[in-house]
């Protein structure tokens, strides 16, 4: 059932978003090291950029979770707001 507010309403898995986020800042750092030890600076460049993407992305779902449940609702707040109307059945199409 789409109400059409749902992109007010769509909930974020911000726990594994945050897990994601750590595993990419761990290989995004390896990386980066790596490949400042072995001479390749283009992709040292290129794993520190989306190092620092990462970093970025991390504190906004960090400071999201540390917001409480305007951001992340719990399991009894629904998604959307329930249809009021209307008994689900679809109409006949005139024609």
């Amino acid at each position: 059932m789409r109400t059409g507010n749902e992109p007010l309403t769509a909930r974020s898995p911000l726990r594994m978003r945050f897990w994601l986020s750590l595993w990419g800042l761990i290989w995004a750092g390896f990386g980066t090291a790596v490949f400042s030890l072995v001479g390749r600076p283009g992709w040292a460049a290129a794993c520190g950029v989306l190092l620092l993407v990462v970093a970025v992305d991390m504190a906004m779902i960090l400071r999201h979770l540390h917001q409480g449940p305007h951001y992340q609702p719990g399991r009894d707040i629904p998604p959307y707001e329930p249809d009021h109307g209307g008994d689900g059945r679809r109409r006949p199409r005139s024609g």
